[in-house]
């Protein structure tokens, strides 16, 4: 058996030796497969794929893909998939907050139990306190209006079978998340527990911008529910504004005590084209992907595959303007 680990980097040249040096530790002992590891060089724009190309890789062969710019982490991920060749596929990161060991420990799942999906649910984190907050309401959010499965924790890290890279081949998705893509195939599942560990070196890459990104992806990928929000809110403020005209037709009649005046109409008028304008901004970023949707322009582009089949004995084969 062969296992394919997807590694994306991103300006992670201070992390990139250490990476090397666990991978090599980690693999020269495991021998239950074969390892293939597919580095995803996403644009850098420092030393890290000469330091990827210089690094001994000793106990596994590898490629590195280098995009002709940076993509984003799921597009990377996306690129690994579709130039995997092991029976297995999983994620690990240059930050090496994950244990390799849990590669091992998820082929255990899936080979034992003749099943395609395994993931690793984080039981704990060593995030700072906003990033934990933040995925949190993403957990919840995803839980409650879009995959009724999602871990309340939340994953990184996901091992599965060739039949999941062929689905997702076929569909590659650009503005998405791989990991509901793959949570929602339906395939046969489990999963185990693990303690992310904290970052060794240089800083996080998810900024918030990355983060809100994802969240809004997630939602018009996998949810209805901002559209049926945009339809009870309208269906709300029609019933409001009936009964405030009903109010104010009856107090004319009976009292005429209701002064009209400028103030009253104009936060009527602030409200009301405040909501319009966040319901036809929700509209538009269905629109929108529909729009980047029928373009059909790549979700990433490989600029060049540096490889190494067997062994760092061997000459490296580097291939440039790859599809």
């Amino acid at each position: 058996m062969k296992v394919s680990v997807i590694i994306p980097v991103f300006n992670e040249e201070d992390n990139i030796p250490f990476l090397v040096e666990e991978l090599n530790s980690f693999f020269q002992k495991e021998k239950r497969f074969s390892t293939e590891i597919l580095f995803v060089n996403d644009g850098s724009t420092d030393e890290t794929y000469q330091k990827l190309k210089g690094a001994r890789h000793l106990f596994y062969s590898y490629k590195i893909l280098s995009f002709s710019r940076n993509f984003g982490s799921h597009a990377a991920l996306r690129a690994g998939i579709l130039k995997a060749e092991g029976d297995y596929i999983t994620f690990m990161y240059a930050d090496l907050q994950d244990p390799l060991s849990l590669i091992s420990r998820m082929y255990d799942q899936v080979i034992a139990n003749g099943i395609d999906i395994c993931w690793a649910f984080r039981n704990s984190s060593a995030s700072a306190g906003t990033e934990k907050l933040f995925s949190r309401a993403y957990a919840g959010l995803m839980r409650k209006y879009a995959v009724p499965n999602f871990p309340k924790k939340g994953f990184d890290i996901v091992l599965f079978s060739k039949k999941v890279k062929t689905c997702l081949d076929k569909n590659l998705e650009n503005n998405s998340s791989v990991f509901i893509q793959i949570l929602s195939l339906g395939f046969k599942q489990t999963s185990i527990t693990y303690d992310k560990r904290g970052r060794k070196h240089g800083k996080s890459k998810w900024t918030l911008s990355k983060k809100i990104k994802l969240l809004i992806d997630s939602f018009v990928a996998f949810s209805f529910a901002p559209i049926r929000l945009v339809s009870i809110i309208g269906f709300v403020f029609f019933l409001v504004g009936i009964i405030w005209t009903a109010i104010i037709i009856v107090r004319k009649l009976i009292y005429d005590d209701l002064a009209s005046g400028w103030p009253a109409l104009l936060s009527i008028l602030l409200v009301g084209f405040g909501i319009t304008n966040i319901s036809l901004g929700i509209i538009a970023e269905y629109l929108w992907r529909t729009l980047d949707a029928s373009r059909r322009r790549p979700a990433f582009i490989i600029d060049e595959v540096t490889e190494k089949l067997e062994s760092t004995e061997k000459p490296v084969r580097v291939l440039k303007d790859v599809k």
